[in-house]
């Protein structure tokens, strides 16, 4: 499988100013395999520490900051080595370095004194440590952030390399041939089945088997509820899970407003504010807040108490909802169950992978139009519409016109229907979400 996340890592051990590289994501979406096939293709070897298989590790960071020390000691307990000589020919890996957070103050003196070491982190609840850290090195490390893989990656695992060139080779606003369009379609029904966490989308392209799919997915989340179990106090493991198993019966309704009595009957946002943070942290949620106003920065015009919640992962969301893939076999079946929330969160995840700013949504003052997301792209920013189906009339998007018209140069709309430019409403077919800005920069020439 490919990950464009490679190009990325590729571009950090080629810069000058490389640091300690952390690797962030929700739990197997494949960083340790991405570091491991980072090591295989572009070093000579690779030193490789996991914290939580090997505890003991942990005693050798707490005695010293000493990074040459700490390094021999690990070598001798592990018997693997690294080439002195040439440092830059082996990449040291610490994973689950969150069970370590001495390791993680460390890699300031790794970046300070031993810059010629090739270090890169990962950690399957690093959100949470760094919320936590002993001393955390502040501007002495770099980030970067593994989401489970796009529509395009899983095109490249399924062997669909004419359709992701295609993708990426649209250069004007007009219709997808139908030779293009219906196969696209098509593989983002599977897409919606699989989602994109790595271990269910290898199993569907090797084995072509939705129910081992299905098992693959209900064991990532059985794994996150060990989770909830294994890093919370007694007293907040109820709220967590509770929280975490409302999220369908949140986007099943018409306004997916998160609804504290959703989760409970009585509930109340301070009780259980805490554990939304936490699902935050863990990377297995997005919240969106409602924005007021289309305006930059966007986070100034946050409505904090009113949010809405989506899971990292579309197939994920559909495993949970207890949605069986024999939905991928009645027509477009999949894109409409629980009023589109599939598709509104398949929207959000892909997003998320693309653009830096997190998007907000927009409700009237009376409730009575919903915008489902902002996005900004630099220093614009783009009401956005999902629609499940090809009926995409949206009275929404006619009075959001009325009220920011100066301020809004295009709209968007993602359906099942096919590209179109129709005044300043931009229609993008729901395949095409991870070209958004090429596509968005298309329309804004053309008018």
């Amino acid at each position: 499988m490919k990950r464009l996340a490679m190009d990325e890592l590729i571009e950090w051990k080629n810069s000058k100013y490389r640091k300690p590289l952390i690797l962030k994501g929700a739990r197997q979406v494949g960083k340790t395999w991405l570091l491991k096939e980072f090591a295989r293709t572009q070093y000579v070897n690779i030193a490789y520490f996991n914290f939580d298989e090997n505890p003991e590790y942990k005693s050798f960071f707490e005695t010293t900051k000493d990074v040459e020390r700490i390094l021999q000691n690990l070598m001798m307990a592990s018997n693997q080595s690294i080439d002195q000589k040439k440092p830059e020919n082996t990449l040291i890996v610490f994973d689950e370095i969150q069970e370590c957070p001495n390791a993680l103050g460390t890699l300031k003196y790794f970046h300070e004194n031993t810059p010629h070491y090739h270090v890169a982190c990962a950690g399957s609840l690093l959100g949470l440590a760094l919320n936590k850290p002993v001393s955390f090195p502040v501007g002495k490390v770099d980030f970067m952030e593994i989401n489970p893989m796009s529509f395009g990656e899983f095109l490249l695992a399924n062997g669909d390399e004419n359709l992701v060139k295609y993708l990426s080779s649209i250069s004007e606003i007009e219709a997808i041939p139908e030779a293009f369009f219906r196969p696209l379609n098509e593989k983002q029904k599977m897409y919606f089945v699989t989602g994109g966490m790595p271990e269910a989308v290898k199993t569907w392209t090797q084995e072509r088997d939705s129910s081992l799919v299905e098992r693959v997915l209900s064991n990532i989340l059985n794994a996150y509820q060990l989770d909830f179990a294994k890093h919370l106090e007694p007293k907040e493991f109820p709220k967590i899970s509770m929280v975490w198993r409302s999220i369908p019966s949140q986007l099943a309704r018409e306004n997916k407003k998160f609804i504290y009595r959703v989760v409970k009957e009585g509930a109340r946002a301070r009780e259980y504010e805490d554990a939304i943070q936490w699902l935050e942290d863990a990377n297995l949620i997005s919240r969106v807040f409602r924005g007021t106003a289309p305006r930059l920065p966007l986070a100034a015009y946050d409505d904090l108490s009113a949010f809405k919640i989506y899971m990292a992962d579309v197939g994920l969301l559909r495993r949970l909802s207890l949605l069986a893939p024999s939905a991928f076999a009645e027509g477009d079946r999949l894109f409409f169950e629980f009023n589109g929330a599939l598709t509104e969160n398949y929207i959000l995840q892909s997003l998320n992978n693309v653009f830096e700013a997190k998007p907000r949504y927009w409700t009237s003052k009376d409730s009575r139009y919903e915008i489902d997301f902002l996005l900004q792209i630099e220093n614009d920013i783009f009401p956005i519409e999902v629609k499940a189906g090809t009926n995409v009339a949206s009275a929404s998007l006619r009075k959001f016109k009325e009220l920011y018209s100066d301020e809004i140069k295009l709209r968007l709309r993602y359906s099942l229907n096919n590209l179109k430019l129709d005044g300043d409403i931009l229609n993008i077919p729901l395949f095409l979400v991870d070209q958004t800005e090429e596509i968005v920069k298309l329309a804004l020439n053309k008018i």
